[in-house]
């Protein structure tokens, strides 16, 4: 067995133990240090560390980039952010750290506004010759 193969193979092991066993897992996070660095663990707690957020920003956008505007207007920064981290509309991880309200607004809209298209080329209607 090549090395490659068997460290997979110990690591599956290790990830399957931790799975079905608590304390198991509990003494591999103590060991790896895991514990307190934001790793969510298996645990029943399933803490977040954001509140659920207030609007779906996809479907509101899909009655209008204005609607949309208007009800994001009406949000806090931190509200925003909720959004922002829960459909993650963050992927180069800049926006958690932004501080005008204007600047996260637009990303929400615009990243609304491309998943609201997501697939619009397969919706259109053929066109009779």
């Amino acid at each position: 067995m090549k090395t490659r193969s068997a460290l997979h193979a110990l690591a599956r092991a290790v990830a399957d133990e931790a799975e079905i066993n608590p304390a198991f897992d509990a003494e591999l996070r103590r060991a790896l240090q895991l514990d307190g660095l934001g790793v969510k663990s298996q645990g029943a707690t399933g803490r977040r560390r954001r509140s659920p957020p207030l609007l779906d920003p996809v479907d509101v956008v899909r009655a209008g980039e204005s609607e949309l505007r208007r009800r994001l207007g009406e949000l806090s920064v931190e509200q925003l952010k909720d959004i922002v981290a829960e459909y993650v509309m963050d992927p180069d991880r800049l926006v958690m750290k932004w501080k005008k309200r204007e600047r996260i607004v637009e990303q929400i809209i615009t990243m609304s506004v491309q998943r609201a298209a997501k697939g619009d080329v397969f919706r259109t209607t053929p066109i009779d010759p």
